[in-house]
């Protein structure tokens, strides 16, 4: 009798332990569960900040010739740091560029404007122009002026952006078509696109745009 007793409060106490193991293992799943909505949730942004970091990439096969070492004035990591006249002084693929900027005196309206896009010719650029028409627009401060501004756009335009026709600082328009990483801006091609600077981006282009007028 005793043992029959015995027998069956053993077994309602390894029933109660079981209840309360089983409650324990559905409390755990339930806290999981908890755990894993806050990590999906959290995607979005993540995603918003890789797609934010991706429209500030460069690209175009042009950006190779740019100095890779951050410390190097003319890399893009420098050139980032400081207003567009200067970054364009320290890259050694726009020394022409500069050269017509400084002659022209636009060095000081371009690093002190707030927010530029600039479409800057590669001196492979001015390399086909024939050197006696070159030297003849150098020593022409009036036509150097028209021609420089008519490379630049007022605010700064991202690739996203830049497809459209837009008014330049010399008052006439350019019209860039493409999208994705192939533009082309009038007839010139952007050869490294997206860089910035302290208060521009720049577009590379592989030829010298004339203004229509």
């Amino acid at each position: 009798m005793r043992s029959t007793k015995f027998a069956a409060v053993a077994a309602a106490a390894l029933f109660t332990v079981s209840l309360a193991a089983c409650g324990s293992d559905s409390d755990d799943s339930t806290e999981s569960g908890s755990a894993a909505a806050p990590m999906s949730t959290s995607a979005a942004p993540m995603a918003s900040a890789s797609a934010a970091t991706d429209s500030m990439v460069n690209f175009g096969a042009g950006c190779s010739a740019v100095p890779t070492d951050s410390t190097d004035p003319g890399s893009f990591a420098s050139m980032a740091q400081v207003p567009v006249a200067t970054a364009a002084s320290g890259n050694p693929v726009l020394s022409t560029l500069v050269t017509a900027v400084k002659k022209a005196g636009l060095v000081d309206t371009l690093n002190t404007a707030d927010a530029l896009t600039v479409f800057a010719p590669a001196n492979s650029a001015f390399a086909k122009i024939p050197k006696a028409d070159l030297d003849k627009v150098l020593a022409d401060k009036k036509t150097l002026t028209s021609v420089l501004t008519y490379h630049v756009v007022a605010g700064k335009l991202t690739p996203a952006e830049l497809a459209g026709t837009h008014k330049t600082l010399e008052g006439d328009t350019v019209t860039v078509t493409g999208s994705g990483t192939d533009f082309k801006v009038d007839d010139a091609s952007v050869v490294c696109g997206n860089v910035q600077t302290a208060n521009a981006t720049v577009y590379i282009i592989d030829s010298v745009l004339m203004p229509k007028s």
